[in-house]
């Protein structure tokens, strides 16, 4: 039985989806999402998002050439966030990085 999409909009037209490296499990960034990307992304198998900035659709990796290839995709327990497991083309970040969270508020020492 297929997925209904529907079940991701109950509570908002835009929601969250996390980025993970597909093999490793690092986390690569957070966008977010409305049902036409979400739809664009299945068809397609690269991430689509909603920019909230430039209220308009994005490919990630479309100017760039640093696609992320969706390998699987799950949501949470409260089916309002999305999971992306993905095979990045390149640094994921638009500043050039790897990952979006490289800046580090706390870390505890030993």
């Amino acid at each position: 039985m297929a997925f209904d999409l529907d079940q991701l909009f109950v509570k908002s037209d835009l929601i969250p989806v996390i980025i993970q490296e597909a093999d490793t499990g690092e986390v690569l960034m957070l966008g977010f999402t409305n049902r036409e990307a979400v739809e664009l992304t299945l068809k397609t198998h690269t991430a689509w998002f909603w920019s909230r900035s430039r209220r308009e659709l994005w490919n990630k990796g479309g100017t760039s050439g640093h696609y992320l290839h969706v390998k699987r995709m799950a949501t949470d327990c409260d089916t309002d966030t999305l999971l992306y497991f993905c095979k990045p083309d390149g640094p994921t970040c638009h500043t050039g990085s790897r990952s979006c969270f490289f800046n580090t508020i706390w870390e505890e020492t030993i």
